[in-house]
Order: structure tokens, then C-alpha cells, then sequence
């Protein structure tokens, strides 16, 4: 693995800049139209034939949705994302409804990419996100009568992070694969 901090210098610097917080401000909150800007860049995500398979479920800080959905925080998340200012659960369209039948095999990479898309906004509007798996699935699924053909996969938290410590004081250096570790090899 590589050590670096920001990559090649020709990445762009939003995709260079981001990182996963482990903390929010408590006392910052996303404002509505940010929360649609979010929502704009991830409807624009591309997705196989234009299916896009994806819907959110959000939540503000003190609203009603977002302490739903607090109550299926895993312990490991529930010591820091309930600071954020939103939470919303990303779902996939799994099925075509009432049979087995895929409704898009590339479902939940078509939601990847909005959720990248998402991301990558959030950045841009100098808001951090960070995606985790520490939830119940299940609870999410039944509180907001998800039906069965589509699937709650993750969640994220969205909002301003407190700002970690340089690397090397304190904080861990982010470390990424090298290029040639993500390269099939194809002889």
C-alpha cells in the first residue's frame, strides 16, 4: 500500500481532497438546498439504460426521519453519526416488484455511481461524507416499509467534519492501493 496524501498532482483535487471523517460538527447544520443540490448530482449519476436504480432516505438532524433512523445505528456509528447534519440510507432497486426477476443487474453499481456522484458534490460544497455499513439493514428496511424489491445497502453521513490533525500528529495517513495492485493482470 501506498502512504500519500493527496495522490498524483494531475488528480483532481476534489477526488485528491477527500476523505471519510470520523467526527461532524454538531453545531453545523446542511441547509435544505443543499441537501437538493446533493440529490441533483445524484440524479444526473449515469446508470444502465437509464434505469436509475437508487432512491434516499434523508435526514436532518432533529427531524423526525433522522432520529428513525439513529435507532438502527450499529454502536461503532452511533458514537459519531448522529453529529452529522444529515444521514440518509441508500437504496437499490433490486427486483421488478412481486417476482424474482432482477429489475437491473447493475443496480447496485448504478447506485455507486450516484452515491459517488453525491459525494463528490458534498465535497465541492466544502461538506464531507462518509458511507458505512454499521446499521441494521433490516430495521432501516421495516421503519420506513421499504418493500422487498428494493434493498437498503448503506448509509452515509453527511455534513461539516472536524478537521483531523496533519498526518503524523495523531492521525493515521490515509493509504491506498498502488495502481499496480489494482491492475488485473492480464498475461
Amino acid at each position: 500500500m501506498e502512504d500519500e496524501e493527496f495522490g498524483s498532482p494531475l488528480l483532481h483535487p476534489l477526488l485528491a481532497g477527500r476523505w471519510s471523517p470520523a467526527s461532524f460538527d454538531p453545531s453545523h447544520d446542511v441547509a435544505p438546498d443543499e441537501i437538493l443540490v446533493l440529490l441533483e448530482a445524484a440524479r444526473w449519476a449515469p446508470s444502465a439504460g437509464n434505469s436509475q436504480p437508487w432512491a434516499f432516505i434523508v435526514g436532518q438532524r432533529g427531524d423526525a426521519a433522522h432520529g428513525r433512523l439513529v435507532r438502527h445505528l450499529a454502536g461503532s456509528s452511533a458514537r459519531w453519526a448522529p453529529a452529522a447534519s444529515v444521514l440518509m440510507a441508500n437504496l437499490a432497486h433490486r427486483y421488478v416488484e412481486d417476482t424474482d426477476w432482477e429489475y437491473s443487474e447493475f443496480s447496485l453499481y448504478d447506485l455507486g455511481q450516484a452515491v459517488a456522484h453525491l459525494t463528490l458534490q458534498a465535497q465541492a460544497l466544502g461538506l464531507s461524507a462518509r458511507q458505512f455499513r454499521a446499521f441494521s439493514r433490516a430495521g432501516v428496511a421495516a421503519e420506513f416499509a421499504v418493500p422487498r424489491h428494493w434493498e437498503v445497502t448503506t448509509m452515509m453521513a453527511i455534513g461539516r467534519a472536524h478537521r483531523p490533525a496533519p498526518a503524523g500528529a495523531g492521525r493515521p495517513a490515509r493509504q491506498r492501493r498502488t495502481v499496480s495492485d489494482i491492475l488485473w493482470p492480464i498475461g
